[in-house]
């Protein structure tokens, strides 16, 4: 266990995990795992490494978003197209108790790299796979990236304004909701395996099922009604008050009245108590037959009011309401700084960086970022010596023969 890692507390310390795959979701899992303790051992080609080094904004040549996902992750350079890459990564998933890949499958046979080839070495692995579509089904052979996830998961058909096309993300949402269906899977599957004895396992994860488990309302409409839910801007069918309002100061806040005791207190905030003799404004569901109704009463009321009038009523009417932040704002919030959810990190290539800190908050641990993605292949010559015990003469032929870096 390298020193570092033993100052990201204790909760997953011990644990050793081989990231053998590139972009966003696989990665990201890893990168959860790291934060809490866990030894992450990041497989790169010598030429390149992870594509996602070239996503966004790039600081002199070096890659911010990799910067993050790269966090707590020692980086090793093996060429994965050549016999003897492939023969170190097997050795080194011997290992380990978790690799993380989401190459195609066909790939990874034709590697013998993949599950069964791994499990036959090291019988008590848990392998993460995370592909576009999954591992089974008449799409299990395409490539996929998180806008198809999007797309195909119902997300971007119920997103937009009603008279405007399907809408997307502007960032890795699909990635995002795999990559969290994926850390707690790793630890359902090592906590199936080392408390009741279950031995090892493949956990098979694609880009659409966890977006499209979040999408409950849709499926349960349409099983029993046959409706198909249409794009309706912010508000959203089940819930009114529901959406976002302009003040006049240009600003933006957010309001839900998901709870009906909420619902009655805005009228009573925005000077409409009128309402709440009506049944067809009380009674939660008849008032979502006159939602449009109550989203003008409050937009009006809004438009009336800078954003720090509106939210002082708000607050103190104890109505869900927040304003909406760009990202300037939201590092700027009071709740963000007490909370600390964004960290400084030194590094070497950047002098410095803001990230996001880990976000499970535990009573007696805590997350640590304690470096940033480094380096192609920085890790290397260490992580060779220290796990299958290569002498320096070994790495060296490894390196003058391009398999390492």
């Amino acid at each position: 266990m390298p020193e570092s890692a033993s100052a990201r507390g204790t909760m997953l310390r011990g644990l050793r995990v081989l990231d053998m795959a590139t972009l966003a979701a696989g990665p990201l899992a890893a990168t959860y795992l790291g934060e809490f303790g866990a030894d992450v051992i990041k497989i790169e080609q010598p030429q390149g490494g992870d594509p996602i080094r070239g996503w966004g904004v790039q600081d002199g040549g070096v890659g911010l978003m990799w910067k993050s996902i790269g966090r707590n992750k020692r980086s090793v350079a093996v060429d994965l197209r050549t016999a003897d890459g492939q023969d170190l990564v097997r050795r080194l998933a011997s290992e380990c108790d978790v690799v993380v890949a989401n190459t195609r499958p066909h790939t990874l046979t034709r590697w013998g790299l993949d599950y069964e080839a791994l499990r036959a070495v090291n019988p008590g692995l848990v392998m993460l796979h995370i592909t576009g579509f999954g591992l089974a089904g008449p799409k299990s052979t395409r490539p996929g990236f998180g806008t198809l996830g999007e797309a195909m998961s119902g997300f971007a058909h119920t997103t937009g304004e009603s008279d405007g096309p399907p809408t997307l993300p502007s960032f890795m949402l699909a990635d995002g909701i795999a990559s969290l269906n994926a850390a707690y899977a790793v630890l359902m599957a090592l906590y199936h395996r080392d408390v009741h004895d279950g031995g090892g396992q493949l956990i098979d994860i694609n880009l659409v099922d966890p977006l499209a488990r979040l999408l409950e309302q849709s499926l349960l409409a349409y099983d029993r009604t046959g409706a198909v839910p249409r794009r309706s801007g912010n508000r959203w069918e089940i819930s009114a008050p529901r959406n976002t309002y302009r003040t006049s100061d240009d600003r933006w806040l957010a309001m839900s009245g998901s709870a009906p005791t909420v619902a009655l207190r805005v009228f009573k905030a925005i000077g409409r108590s009128d309402l709440l003799d009506d049944p067809d404004f009380t009674d939660p569901q008849r008032r979502l037959k006159r939602s449009a109704e109550v989203d003008e009463a409050v937009a009006e009321w809004v438009s009336r009011r800078t954003l720090d009038e509106a939210m002082a009523v708000f607050e103190a009417e104890e109505i869900a309401a927040a304003p909406v932040y760009d990202v300037a704002q939201l590092v700027a919030d009071e709740q963000m700084q007490a909370r600390k959810v964004f960290v400084r990190v030194d590094d070497d290539e950047l002098g410095d960086l803001l990230v996001q800190a880990p976000v499970p908050r535990f009573s007696g641990e805590e997350g640590v970022v304690d470096t940033l993605g480094p380096p192609i292949g920085q890790h290397t010559s260490e992580v060779l010596s220290e796990i299958l015990d290569l002498t320096d003469a070994e790495i060296s032929h490894l390196r003058d023969r391009n398999i390492v870096r």
